[in-house]
């Protein structure tokens, strides 16, 4: 039993400690996907859903949650949002040939046709990011044409 209560102490201790120590936020000034919405253009509503679904995890501007003060889910958030910023960084968008737009789009087809974005873990928490049929149908729509539109080396208009 003593083994046990050290043990916990020493967690508890370590626990402490974390909250001392945080991530790098990802925080960024100004309109930071401008150029993205630019080139492809969504409409209103698919820029909407493009906001409260993905510019979290894939863009330089995280809304973070109240929770995300308490280590060590701001560990976890932190890792979550920079494999999301390596798969796809909307911030980023012109930096990318248009091989590569045209590739990242259809990957967002994939995933939404596959019904992996946006993630379980995410749509738990932020119940405005849950799509429905229609909306995952509009994106999938927007990110066909405009991947088209790469393919051509032309800019959506």
């Amino acid at each position: 039993m003593k083994i046990m209560k050290k043990i916990g102490v020493a967690l508890l201790l370590i626990l402490i400690a974390l909250q001392f120590y945080r991530p790098q936020r990802n925080l960024s000034q100004g309109n930071h996907t401008a150029d993205f919405l630019k080139e492809t253009n969504p409409s209103p509503e698919v820029r909407m859903m493009l906001q409260n679904t993905c510019y979290d995890c894939h863009s330089d501007n995280t809304r973070y949650p109240w929770y995300n003060t308490v280590a060590p889910i701001s560990f976890f958030l932190s890792k979550h949002v920079d494999e999301g910023k390596d798969e796809l960084n909307f911030s980023t968008w012109d930096t990318y040939s248009d091989t590569r737009k045209s590739h990242k789009l259809e990957e967002v087809v994939e995933v939404l046709e596959n019904g992996e974005m946006p993630l379980k873990s995410y749509t738990w928490i932020h119940s405005e990011a849950q799509l429905t049929a229609d909306q995952r149908n509009a994106v999938i729509e927007w990110a066909k044409r405009s991947r088209v539109l790469y393919q051509l080396n032309q800019q959506p208009q």
